[in-house]
């Protein structure tokens, strides 16, 4: 574990990743972060998610899935499957700050 965010987040200080994305979820990365660094919290923007699509084919399958849908449900289901899976991960986090992050 990190001392120093440890400390930080001792002191009351919510660290939140500003990156997310499937590879971080699946990999368990983002696990590991929230173990080790004291990580308790994730943003991403559009931004964010057009980098994490550009890179490897962790979204393949369900861009395969969706071929044919308008982009911006595209768009949607690809988010919010990120989203939902990010705050399953996050669960323990959410229940031990009593929702506080």
């Amino acid at each position: 574990m990190n001392e120093r965010l440890r400390t930080l987040a001792d002191a009351g200080v919510s660290i939140w990743l500003d990156d997310l994305s499937r590879e971080r979820i699946t990999s368990g990365t983002l696990a590991a972060l929230i173990n080790e660094k004291s990580v308790t919290g994730v943003t991403t923007n559009p931004t964010i998610f057009a980098a994490a699509l550009s890179q490897g084919d962790a979204y393949a399958a369900q861009v395969r899935e969706l071929a044919g849908e308008a982009v911006p449900a595209v768009i949607t289901a690809l988010t919010t499957t990120d989203v939902a899976d990010a705050c399953d991960v996050f669960m323990p986090v959410y229940e031990a700050t009593s929702g506080v992050d």
